[in-house]
């Protein structure tokens, strides 16, 4: 069965599409003749498998795989083309007409600037025995068709469900058509796509563009809403019951910063006169109470951080004693005694290990120094010019502190020029020798390990490629058995619809069972008021046949359906003997015409009978 979208369809059964012709040197003479140059006509594959479209549908009757790198179509990323290299174009074969494409050495087809959400386009140059029918078998591998307006004058406009079909219909623009095998001049013409501007695509991408608009304006707003500062909590009006409850909040240490705020409004709002005077007066006094409580809290903070302080102080000083102790292991170890009975590795390591104790000692020095410049300059003027001994004692202590910085830093050059000597006598022993280290075993390792990795990487992809091809198989059994059941069905349907016409002829009326070739079915039609069976078959008397079109006529107004109780309302005003249920029974026995459906949820669903018998005649 055809593909809906034509040369947008994918599938997976063929890689690439091959027509045999039969008569090659025919083909070459009709192209030869209408000015192009014959290409593709044996049916080989001019492009490669990796580009070609996969599983076209043959029934388009193209000669090879549409090229991939046409606008529109989006299967692969297209590749840089260079300018001299055009697209070439095949020959397409419909059932009713045939496409040669223009001589490639021409300038491609010329086109107006894209109008915004364009979906219709222009389609000039048409045959003038073309029909609708053949452009729409044309076009309609291009994508939904929405509408075709032809003009009497050999163009048309065709309006496609999407923006992107428009670029598959663009591709055909300088193909010749030529309708059958023809050679009459009305049956032939170079069709020319281009767009065209209509209001109806021009009104969709307007509402799209403001539907895009109100959800920008939507976020924007939530956004505002949620970066938008709370609002503060509401301030009751003064009243002497409100001071009192306010004067007792106040006093308390929990409450007093909400209390306080009400305060303040309050005598923003210009609530303090002669008779409130007094309130507000032991409000302020309760407020002034609370100074000496946070000052005595300034004080305990100011005592807990110069505790803290002095323990952060002592810890780094316990630190840097025991880096000063490692770093005496490290001089101990690289002296000459002891540094001879280590091998090279060990020697590289405990070098290093050096380096490293060192830096984070000299960085622990330095944050002491810090603090303790800190303290100095904390100092006050005043302090020294009341107590000079202390200002005396503080000079000594500063210089002693001084004198052990020095004493530290000259230990700390004197270990570095140690650690240089001995890195000089290593260099001179290690020149010329070449020896294997641990970073190229690491190396080694890593590479290995890559490669498992790798393996297994293949192997998995192995396993997954041969799973695929068994979910293949699957997928094409299950379309096979799916082709028969639906053969099944359509013969069983024909052999209901037989019996069914039988005993129409007959007018028996039966309640048993009706057996069918590869199965049996019972059909049953009951109603609430009688248990007359429902024969589905052709009209019984002239009074029927009137109905018949005064609902058909009726139905075909109202496009969208009607239910039963409107219909019979309309009808009753012509007859009033004629009951809803005869309507009911009358459309049931011709369901080629009449189509019942469902719309609503729940208490608003709703039968609706719908007029279909146009439908049945072009499906027929």
């Amino acid at each position: 069965m055809a593909s809906a979208d034509g040369i947008g369809s994918l599938g997976s059964e063929h890689s690439h599409i091959t027509v045999p012709v039969a008569d090659p040197g025919a083909w070459a003479t009709a192209m030869n003749n209408l000015g192009i140059v014959p290409m593709g006509l044996a049916g080989q594959q001019l492009v490669s498998d990796s580009i070609c479209i996969q599983g076209f549908d043959p029934n388009l009757g193209i000669i090879t795989p549409i090229n991939p790198m046409m606008a529109g179509i989006s299967l692969v990323q297209p590749h840089p083309v260079a300018a001299e290299l055009p697209v070439i174009k095949e020959i397409i074969h419909c059932k009713s007409c045939t496409l040669f494409p223009q001589n490639p050495n021409l300038p491609p087809p010329s086109t107006r600037e894209r109008p915004p959400g364009c979906k219709t386009v222009f389609v000039g140059g048409l045959p003038e025995n073309a029909t609708e029918e053949i452009i729409k078998e044309v076009f309609d591998q291009c994508g939904e068709i929405v509408a075709i307006r032809k003009s009497k004058k050999n163009f048309c406009h065709i309006r496609f469900s999407e923006e992107f079909m428009v670029d598959k219909a663009l591709y055909l623009s300088g193909y010749r058509m030529r309708i059958g095998s023809s050679t009459d001049k009305k049956d032939s013409g170079r069709i020319h796509v281009d767009f065209a501007q209509a209001r109806d695509d021009l009104y969709e991408w307007e509402c799209k563009q403001r539907l895009l608009a109100r959800e920008e304006r939507h976020r924007r707003k939530i956004q505002e809403d949620w970066l938008r500062p709370p609002s503060p909590p509401p301030i009751m009006h003064f009243s002497e019951h409100e001071a009192a409850l306010l004067a007792e909040k106040l006093k308390d240490d929990n409450k007093f910063s909400e209390a306080s705020a009400v305060l303040f409004t309050w005598i923003d709002r210009g609530e303090v006169n002669r008779r409130t005077a007094n309130h507000f007066y032991s409000m302020i006094q309760s407020a002034n109470s609370h100074v000496r409580r946070l000052m005595n809290e300034k004080a305990q903070h100011e005592e807990e951080m110069e505790l803290a302080k002095e323990h952060f102080k002592n810890s780094l000083l316990a630190i840097l004693t025991q880096f000063e102790q490692i770093t005496a292991v490290f001089t101990a170890a690289t002296r000459q005694k002891a540094w001879d009975h280590f091998s090279k590795a060990q020697r590289k390591n405990i070098d290093i290990w050096r380096k490293q104790c060192e830096e984070l000692r000299n960085a622990q020095s330095e944050e002491i120094m810090g603090i303790r410049r800190e303290e100095e300059m904390e100092m006050s003027d005043e302090d020294s010019e009341e107590n000079p001994c202390k200002n005396m004692r503080m000079e000594d202590t500063e210089l002693s502190a001084q004198t052990c910085a020095l004493r530290e830093e000259n230990d700390s050059l004197r270990w570095q020029l140690d650690a240089y000597r001995n890195e000089v006598e290593l260099l001179k022993k290690e020149q010329g020798k070449t020896y294997r280290t641990e970073e190229d075993h690491t190396q080694e390792q890593q590479l290995h390990f890559l490669q498992q990795t790798m393996q297994n990487m293949q192997q998995q992809l192995l396993r997954l490629q041969e799973e695929l091809k068994g979910k293949e198989l699957e997928l094409e059994q299950a379309k096979d058995e799916q082709c028969y059941l639906e053969t099944e069905v359509l013969s069983l349907r024909e052999k209901l619809l037989n019996a069914m016409e039988s005993v129409d002829l007959t007018n028996h009326k039966s309640e048993g069972h009706e057996k069918g070739v590869n199965g049996t079915a019972a059909f049953y039609h009951h109603r609430e008021k009688n248990n007359d069976m429902v024969i589905w078959g052709p009209l019984r008397s002239e009074k029927e046949a009137l109905l018949l079109g005064i609902i058909s006529t009726f139905l075909h107004v109202h496009p969208f359906g009607a239910n039963i109780e409107y219909l019979w309302s309309y009808i009753q005003r012509l007859d009033t003997k004629i009951s809803a249920g005869e309507l009911e029974r009358l459309m049931v026995r011709l369901p080629n015409m009449f189509q019942q459906e469902f719309s609503g949820v729940g208490a608003t669903l709703e039968k609706r009978w719908k007029f279909c018998g146009f439908k049945t005649l072009k499906s027929v």
